[in-house]
């Protein structure tokens, strides 16, 4: 079995990122002087030797891309079924590397780097700015489905600000004025979409509730007992997205509550879920194939096109009306 040390090992040693390691030993530009003592010193130490075959095949193109995606997200799917669509008109091969419950997106990245992709595709990271940015230092990155300020990475995201906005004038114009919204957890997406519900209610001179919830159906069947518990129910719920508002429906039909005559229901991303008949629910479409395809273009812009200017593409998603909307019951 083979016991060398490896990379992970010495950024364990040095209290570093793999990829900060990762840039001192190559002499690259980005850490600091103290990063790069503690690094060569952790090697040193642990006797780490690069591994000069992977060297040389480092140095080769490769024509892969990585993809980080969540694996319980329907949404990440079929983002990814497009991504290998553009990715092999390109002439580029994909490398998948998920999220599950024990497997956080740290060790889902390193994989990724492991396989030494040319570039990574991120589908909805939770990764701070700097954290982006440092990952960017070391590979060309992609990140899809948010926004990021502080990192020179490039995006591809849909203006949530616009998707929120038209679910809830779908809604207002159907005559509700009681709109409760399920929140997504504390990842970037799920806080982008809840701002923007905020300020869509305050311009509507409505009062907003948020709800707290995950990323999940049982996020959101949790939401949908508590909506169910309370002394009046809303006229309608917009849900972070589509996993959260199947819950959310489920609770509704366990209680005996009607959807839409009780209560409208609202998702976002317009996944596989939304189009089934017996959900047939209410949503917001990112248009998959267009965020794909740009990912893909701006990567491949990097690697083979030699753009170095960061890029920021933003899509305008639209609302998909099915019947978990409705009009509101008259009061009494």
């Amino acid at each position: 079995m083979d016991q060398r040390p490896r990379l992970a090992d010495v950024a364990a040693r040095a209290g570093v990122s793999t990829a900060s390691v990762s840039l001192v030993l190559r002499g690259a530009p980005g850490p600091s002087a103290e990063t790069r003592e503690r690094v060569l010193a952790a090697a040193a130490d642990l006797s780490y030797r690069a591994d000069r075959t992977a060297s040389l095949l480092a140095r080769r193109r490769r024509h892969l891309l990585g993809v980080l995606l969540d694996v319980r997200n329907p949404f990440h799917a079929e983002l990814v079924e497009e991504v290998q669509i553009e990715a092999g008109r390109a002439g580029y091969e994909v490398v998948l590397s998920t999220l599950t419950r024990d497997r956080d997106e740290a060790r889902a990245l390193e994989t990724l780097l492991d396989f030494r992709c040319e570039a990574l595709i991120l589908l909805g990271p939770d990764a701070s700015d700097p954290a982006l940015d440092e990952l960017a230092a070391q590979v060309p990155c992609v990140v899809v489905g948010r926004p990021v300020a502080g990192a020179d990475v490039d995006v591809v995201r849909p203006a949530e600000d616009v998707g929120v906005d038209a679910a809830l004038h779908h809604l207002i114009d159907l005559g509700h004025s009681r709109i409760t919204f399920v929140d997504g957890g504390r990842g970037a997406v799920a806080a982008t979409r809840r701002r923007g519900y905020r300020r869509a209610m305050r311009r509507a001179g409505l009062v907003a509730e948020v709800l707290p919830g995950d990323h999940t159906e049982e996020g959101g069947v949790r939401a949908g007992r508590r909506i169910v518990a309370e002394h009046v129910l809303p006229t309608a719920v917009v849900a972070s997205n589509d996993r959260l508002a199947v819950g959310v429906m489920d609770a509704f039909v366990r209680a005996g509550v009607d959807v839409p005559g009780q209560v409208s229901v609202v998702g976002y991303d317009d996944s596989t879920l939304a189009r089934l008949a017996h959900i047939d629910l209410t949503s917001i479409n990112q248009d998959a194939p267009a965020q794909a395809r740009n990912a893909v273009q701006a990567a491949v812009s990097r690697l083979d096109g030699g753009r170095t200017r960061r890029l920021e593409t933003v899509l305008v998603p639209h609302l998909v009306v099915r019947g978990s909307t409705g009009k509101p019951r008259p009061a009494g």
